[in-house]
């Protein structure tokens, strides 16, 4: 498998994962240094640890993924990293109420020659231009 083939199947999985709600391996996608950036949260996350922690808060105010669709897929080699862009569909639960998404993300994978694979170091979540408020 070629690098870029390696990175959109780190991506597949990641997104699987996330889809259901497989949050061992979710987690288990993102180097420890991992950051975060959320058009829904105030502050970025500095740390796999810190988003592992809103996660958790999260879920125990009743957040639940239901569904998770990657589209557009876009690969940029970059040396030992690789940028993934992709269009993203999810449905929540969110408590008692379900909402349905359609946001931008960037994903940025750094290779990991002694394991073997590629491991996400950045996600930067977006919604989409059609979403945001007019200005």
């Amino acid at each position: 498998m070629n690098p870029t083939e390696q990175v959109l199947a780190a991506a597949r999985d990641l997104v699987q994962a996330f889809a259901s709600n497989d949050t061992a391996s979710y987690f288990a996608a993102f180097s420890e240094d991992a950051t975060f950036v959320f058009h829904t949260c105030a502050q970025p996350l500095l740390s796999r640890a810190a988003y592992q922690a809103l996660w958790q808060e999260w879920q125990a105010d009743g957040f639940e993924v239901l569904a998770c669709t990657s589209s557009n897929p876009v690969v940029s080699l970059q040396g030992e990293l690789a940028i993934f862009i992709h269009d993203v569909a999810t449905r929540l639960r969110l408590g008692h109420e379900e909402v349905a998404s359609l946001e931008r993300e960037t994903i940025v994978f750094r290779q990991q020659p002694e394991q073997g694979r590629w491991l996400a170091c950045h996600e930067h979540l977006s919604a989409m231009p059609e979403q945001l408020p007019p200005t």
